[in-house]
This record gives structure tokens, C-alpha cells and sequence, in this order.
């Protein structure tokens, strides 16, 4: 989505406080304290605190379609799937730390409405990703065993990335880049 870039400094300054503070403890002054506006200014530029985790959930939501997208579409053996999509993970925690904490755990925080919106679209990534471990499992590229365990061990090998990303320079990020990715085939490829 395009936006001012002052609305996007406001956009990555809140998701750093959710992700320090948590949503909860965020105040719409801590915000404005944090870009250098006074609380009533921050107002001209966004409707309420709320909106921005939304919008913050579903920007970390579309980079997630949108690689699943790529993901699908290209011509690859499902093994290199895998691999891409374990880079795409990767990618985000590194370059949306914020934002990917709080996907991972602040949206529990979201309106009614948009949370049941989000869990859908969540749901969908994850039934996507499933089928391409099921066609590998289908094809013997992968090992047999529960889709959910799969995806789960999967995932949560690369959740807590985001937390360390930014602490790592590039070489070291790329290191644990392979070591990730060399745990997830050691336990998966047959």
C-alpha cells in the first residue's frame, strides 16, 4: 500500500513500540512522542492506534500472499518450494522484524471484524503451504508424517528470527540463513 512517508514513519515507529511495549501498553502519546508530534497532530495522520495494527497486520499478511503467490506460480520441483518458502519467512523476520512481531503476536489485539478477516487470510497461506508438503510427502520428496506437525516444526523453526535479525550482520544473518534452512531438510527431505 502506498502511503506518505510520514505515515509510514508512524507505521514502523508503532509496530517497534508493539513490539517493545506491546499493543496493550502502547499509548497514542508514546507513538506521537517517538515521531516528534504532539498527540493531537498524530490524529491528522491516522484515525486511532487500532488502525495502524491493523494496517501493520495486514502489510506482514500481503508480503506473506504475495510470496506464496510467487511461490505457486513458478515452475519448481516442490522441494525448491520449500526452500523458497522458508526464505520468504526468513526474508521478513530480517527485514520487517517489527512488523513480523507483531503479526506473530500482537493481532490478537485486532477488531472483531478485521481479526476474522486476518485468521482467514492466515488460514489460507497455511492450507497453501500444506499442499506443497503434501505433494512432496505425495511425490517421496518428503517424509510422511502429520501436515500440521509438519508445517508447525516448519514455521516455528523460523518464528523467533525477527527477535535476533537486526543483531546479526549480513554474513552472520546468511549463516544462520543455511543453518535453518539445513535443519528444516535434515528433518524433512527424504
Amino acid at each position: 500500500m502506498k502511503r506518505s512517508k510520514r505515515k509510514q514513519e508512524i507505521y514502523v515507529s508503532s509496530a517497534r513500540l508493539f513490539r517493545k511495549k506491546g499493543y496493550a501498553a502502547t499509548s497514542v502519546r508514546d507513538i506521537a512522542e517517538l515521531v516528534g508530534l504532539e498527540p493531537s497532530s498524530l490524529y491528522s495522520h491516522i484515525k486511532s492506534k487500532e488502525e495502524i495494527l491493523v494496517n501493520i497486520c495486514n502489510d506482514c499478511a500481503e508480503l506473506f500472499a504475495e510470496g506464496m503467490d510467487l511461490i505457486q506460480k513458478e515452475e519448481k520441483t516442490n522441494i525448491e518450494k520449500l526452500d523458497n518458502l522458508v526464505d520468504l519467512h526468513i526474508d521478513i523476520a530480517y527485514h520487517n522484524p517489527s512488523s513480523v512481531t507483531v503479526f506473530n503476536d500482537e493481532w490478537r489485539h485486532l477488531p472483531k471484524e478485521e481479526l476474522s478477516q486476518f485468521l482467514s487470510r492466515r488460514k489460507a497461506y497455511e492450507d497453501d503451504f500444506k499442499k506443497i508438503l503434501k505433494s512432496g510427502m505425495d511425490e517421496g520428496s518428503f517424509v510422511h508424517m502429520s501436515l500440521t506437525t509438519t508445517f508447525n516444526i516448519i514455521i516455528n523453526s523460523v518464528k523467533w528470527l525477527h527477535f535476533f535479525a537486526k543483531k546479526l550482520d549480513k554474513s552472520a544473518f546468511e549463516a544462520k540463513r543455511e543453518e535453518i534452512k539445513s535443519f528444516i531438510r535434515r528433518g524433512i527431505y527424504t
